[in-house]
């Protein structure tokens, strides 16, 4: 498929015909069982041909059909081993590459958005993309200064492809439910559908990743390309060359794997601190790892796509570093009140302080220790553990509940910890918790002040909205045992 289908009822039928096909298929398993085959095998006979067909008309349509797929692509760690394969083969060929739009499309875009004569601005331009993800192709090209530039060019129709991709895609969201286990699918075709129009807007884009660029400038451990020009439906951004996180996930030394899970942690955390703002499409496509620039140096992250972000003036919330911190000392009362000024437990519903706790700790495993091996296996357990309905902690899961402010912020989350899953790489975890979490670390923002008057500071600097029971909490810990009892017993008549 060479172009971007546009035609609402060619799109609808395609991604029509994806629940009957898994019907048909689910018939044929029936029918080779009756035949003698065992369930093991022909399930994961199955669930291969599920894949190659999902996935395939995914990447044909592009749009928000891709988009969907490449956000699942990220957890497909948390799959049984023995189906996992065949997702993975499938699931990866959305990371880098999809079908081009012809030459002649391409041309169009860019004389109605540069002017006619916009092979000027260029010294060479490839006319094969470099890349070809949901929304727009890249193409490389020098740009009339000399400088290498990469040249993200809009599919054209991209807007009206989306939308309806995903409206059709949360019709049957509950049919694609098994294709990873634990997750819910329909919030995320949702929250995906909510930033359409962030994502077509490459001024938008253009104006996070100047502030990206300019605030990681000569940083020895992160990259981001510079704008070098910007129009509606295409986007000129510096070159940068590196390996693609898809083939250090692929082919790796145990080293690069490492290094690039360690700056990936560092990102994530440290992005919304001295940006506010956090890049929301943490895919393996979208990152590089760089070689050293002199023989002894470090190996850096290249970023690109700045598509969406989560705007986090103060940076991420604090209450996420208290509830952290609260939930590794074992204070199930004090996070369970948190929880529940937050939103995440609803008024009407009433649970075990402790239940929750239990809940929690086998999540935040990696913050618990100096260094932490991320594994497909580890993400198993985890998702294992929360999708049986037989688990309480699916049945806990089942009853809390996700604020809207925290969606964006939950899903790129897991989503990167989906990826460290994927390059099985050893993280210091902890320490890019204690730089770049505010609330994680008691005394901050200034070291040496009091939890309790920290928190006030951050607060009344715009971080977050600290709840009230990070506070008491805080100053029951600098009270000490003596006074501790006191600041309950006040917080209990309140």
């Amino acid at each position: 498929m060479s172009d971007l289908p546009r035609k609402a009822v060619t799109r609808t039928a395609k991604l029509a015909a994806l629940p009957l096909g898994f019907a048909g298929r689910a018939t044929w398993g029936l029918g080779k069982r009756i035949g003698g085959k065992s369930a093991e095998l022909v399930a994961r006979e199955l669930q291969q041909r599920t894949a190659e067909q999902l996935f395939k008309v995914l990447g044909e349509l592009k749009g928000g059909a891709m988009k969907f797929g490449q956000a699942l692509s990220v957890f497909e760690s948390a799959l049984p081993e023995e189906v996992a394969g065949p997702y993975r083969a499938a699931l990866t060929k959305l990371q880098e590459a999809a079908p081009p739009m012809p030459s002649r499309t391409v041309h169009s875009v860019l004389a109605e958005r540069l002017g006619a004569e916009w092979r000027e601005l260029f010294l060479e331009f490839e006319e094969k993309p470099a890349a070809a993800a949901s929304i727009g192709q890249v193409h490389r090209a020098v740009w009339h200064d000399g400088r290498e530039v990469a040249v993200k060019v809009q599919y054209p129709g991209a807007g009206e492809a989306l939308l309806s991709d995903l409206t059709q895609l949360s019709r049957f969201a509950r049919l694609l439910g098994p294709l990873i286990p634990g997750m819910d699918i329909k919030p995320l075709i949702a929250e995906l559908r909510d930033r359409v129009s962030e994502e077509l807007d490459y001024e938008l884009e253009a104006r996070a990743q100047r502030e990206h660029a300019a605030e990681f400038a000569g940083d020895p451990d992160v990259l981001v390309p510079d704008v070098v020009h910007q129009s509606e439906q295409v986007l000129v951004t510096e070159w940068m060359d590196g390996t693609p996180l898809s083939e250090v996930i692929k082919d790796g030394t145990p080293e690069q794997r490492d290094r690039a899970g360690q700056l990936l942690m560092r990102f994530l955390f440290s992005g919304p601190a001295r940006t506010g703002l956090l890049h929301a499409d943490p895919h393996p496509g979208n990152f590089r790892l760089l070689p050293p620039e002199r023989e002894d140096g470090p190996w850096r992250l290249g970023v690109m796509d700045f598509g969406t972000v989560d705007r986090l003036p103060g940076g991420l919330p604090a209450t996420i570093g208290a509830s952290l911190r609260m939930t590794l000392e074992g204070d199930a009362e004090s996070v369970y009140e948190m929880l529940r000024e937050e939103g995440f437990v609803k008024e009407s519903i009433a649970l075990d302080p402790d239940a929750v706790l239990d809940y929690l700790l086998p999540i935040i495993e990696p913050a618990q220790v100096e260094e932490f091996t991320f594994s497909r296996g580890w993400m198993r357990g985890q998702a294992a553990r929360i999708a049986d309905p037989r688990s309480p902690a699916h049945q806990l899961g089942k009853q809390l509940n996700l604020p809207p402010s925290y969606l964006l912020i939950h899903r790129v989350t897991l989503s990167t910890i989906g990826v460290l899953c994927q390059l099985e790489a050893t993280v210091r975890m902890r320490d890019e918790l204690e730089e770049w979490l505010p609330g994680f670390v008691a005394d901050v923002p200034h070291p040496g002040t009091p939890a309790s008057e920290g928190m006030e500071e951050a607060e009344a600097a715009g971080v977050a909205k600290v709840p009230e029971a990070a506070k008491e909490a805080a100053v029951a810990k600098e009270a000490g045992p003596t006074e501790k009892a006191g600041v309950a017993g006040v917080a209990e008549e309140a």
